[in-house]
């Protein structure tokens, strides 16, 4: 379920019946792609895999042995079979977890993940639920709304003066980060 949804959406647009709630959905869904990834929470980011016939092993670039812990179940995912799914760890290294495969996999050595995979414990809040989150995420389907709706991908004046038509720029999240401040992920502000 999106951040927003498509009955606010419609409500904060004034469109009615006019547009279907496909296509309403659809700006919804990119809004939180383009705003969720930058939010805190309880993920990391796998760099490689292998394992045994088994066993199951995810690499990481930092430091994991404070992070999780034997028994602890994580969801698994953007890593492929046998990887992904809900998984319970039977070991961690400094920067190594383990845990069982099911199946009868092949035994592969270590391979990178291009993009990295994503390991996730357990989530203490649903941002859907947040007031300012929620807000962020209203102001930002409205933006790509226009920008799908409008010549250049927003209203021009009549003073011949033409915005900058890069609205879906770095600029979209800029626009609501003062919303998002509490709830930024330090790792997604870099560069």
């Amino acid at each position: 379920m999106s951040t927003t949804t498509v009955a606010e959406l419609k409500l904060a647009l004034g469109v009615g019946s006019l547009y279907s709630d496909a296509t309403i959905q659809e700006v919804c869904d990119a809004a939180d792609d383009a705003l969720l990834p930058f939010l805190w929470k309880n993920e990391n980011y796998n760099v490689g895999h292998s394992n045994t016939t088994t066993e199951g092993t995810l690499y990481f670039n930092e430091l994991v042995t404070k992070t999780y812990y034997v028994g602890q179940q994580v969801v698994i995912t953007k890593n492929g079979v046998p990887f992904n799914g809900t998984k319970t760890i039977t070991a961690v290294g400094d920067y190594t977890i383990t845990y069982a495969v099911t199946g009868t996999p092949t035994a592969s050595e270590y391979h990178p993940v291009v993009p990295f995979g994503v390991v996730s414990g357990v989530t203490q809040n649903t941002y859907a639920t947040i007031p300012a989150v929620r807000e962020a995420s209203l102001m930002i389907c409205v933006a790509i709304w226009q920008a799908r709706q409008a010549p250049s991908g927003q209203g021009m004046t009549v003073d011949g003066y033409a915005p900058s038509p890069f609205t879906m720029s770095n600029t979209l999240i800029a626009r609501v980060r003062g919303l998002l401040a509490p709830y930024l992920d330090p790792r997604s502000m870099v560069g």
